[in-house]
């Protein structure tokens, strides 16, 4: 297959009227004045942009569905749906639920990527249970437990888990990154009270990612320094964003990205399975969730706007939207921000063959018309029709 008339942007690449040659799922080929050859499908973008597919590692849920649902069918319909969004590989994220739930989310991530269909289902990644009490969130408390490598490795057997996401303050947290690092999973620091000097002792034993940065960690102070702190001076961490318009103000969004700079911040949307419904009363990780407005909070937890960990319980956003918000907030060109949207992604989860428009990389891909909103996505070469 031809693509052409694409206005190509990847990272540190922004070429107009350009043609990317599609074989076997991969891409072969890009350049101007690319002909057709015999027998060869041609799709005319008419000067569309043509970007690497979405790629959200955060994301519980979408289409009033959740992975902890623990059916194929929730499976299916998610990532079916997230094509909409411009969305071509996920992380099927888990909640704070019983280890035998999420054994039962590993089987089911097996047989999707077995089935096949829909986005890519590029490994598992546990938010919790490895969680501060009193940073939890939405995370339901009557399942949080200090961190337990052991209880990962089981989980790891059953489906890859490409990332764990824990309080590096509790017991044992630093031999518990030396373990991810050990098992090739990468360490990432959320739901946490950790001050600058955990955060250190963390990185120095590995953690190199952090969890929707900003939210359910200690803020910013002068003379308490923490782990936010510790993200936005880390050339080597990179911080999860949800651009979402409720998770970070954007004078918060422009200090992050001005410390952080293009290749360390990632997108994610952290969705629940509100994400492309109507408001309404849902449920998370056991808890109910009443969505008004485009917020999704805890129903049964009065806001407290003082609160340092406020009653949001994820999003309902979809990626394309929080791209959008990202490119008019930072003001970055397209050739860098579409990095958060993939390509830092796989860098810090070490996949190395998504995220980019080049010769040999998966031919996962999104039609973004002026407004960057997606017209079409495919997967391996694949049109969503």
């Amino acid at each position: 297959m031809l693509l052409e008339h694409a206005h190509v942007i990847s990272p540190g690449v922004d070429l107009p009227d350009a043609s990317v040659r599609v074989c076997d799922g991969r891409i072969a080929t890009i350049g101007r004045d690319l002909a057709p050859e015999p027998g060869e499908e041609t799709v005319d973008l008419h000067g569309q942009y043509l970007a690497p597919g979405f790629i959200d590692i955060h994301t519980h849920g979408r289409s009033g569905h959740d992975f902890c649902d623990l059916t194929d069918e929730a499976f299916d319909v998610m990532g079916r749906d997230r094509l909409a969004d411009g969305v071509t590989g996920f992380l099927a994220t888990g909640l704070t639920r019983p280890e035998s739930d999420l054994a039962e989310m590993c089987r089911c991530a097996e047989r999707y990527k077995a089935k096949g269909g829909g986005a890519t289902c590029l490994g598992v990644h546990l938010e919790g249970p490895f969680f501060n009490p009193e940073m939890a969130g939405a995370q339901n408390p009557a399942f949080l437990k200090d961190p337990d490598i052991e209880f990962v490795e089981r989980l790891h057997a059953l489906s890859p888990v490409r990332k764990v996401s824990f309080a590096p303050e509790l017991p044992g947290a630093e031999e518990f990154v030396r373990g991810l690092v050990r098992l090739g999973i990468v360490a990432s620091g959320g739901h946490s009270a950790a001050d600058y000097d955990t955060f250190e002792r963390a990185r120095a034993a590995g953690m190199t990612h952090l969890t929707h940065f900003c939210n359910a960690m200690m803020p910013i102070h002068h003379l308490r320094p923490s782990m936010v702190t510790g993200g936005l001076l880390a050339d080597d961490v990179y911080v999860e964003m949800i651009c979402d318009g409720v998770h970070l103000s954007d004078p918060m969004i422009r200090l992050i990205a001005k410390a952080k700079g293009p290749d360390r911040m990632m997108l994610i949307t952290d969705s629940m399975s509100a994400a492309g419904c109507p408001d309404g009363i849902y449920s998370l990780g056991g808890l109910r969730v009443r969505v008004a407005d485009g917020c999704a909070r805890l129903a049964d937890v009065p806001y407290d706007p003082k609160a340092v960990v406020s009653n949001v319980a994820g999003s309902v956003a979809r990626f394309d939207a929080c791209f959008r918000r990202y490119v008019r907030v930072t003001g970055l060109p397209l050739a860098e921000a579409v990095k958060a949207a993939g390509w830092n992604q796989c860098a810090s989860l070490g996949i190395p063959d998504r995220g980019k428009i080049e010769p040999g990389f998966m031919a996962d891909l999104v039609v973004l018309d002026d407004d960057l909103h997606p017209i079409a996505t495919y997967v391996n070469g694949v049109p969503d029709r």
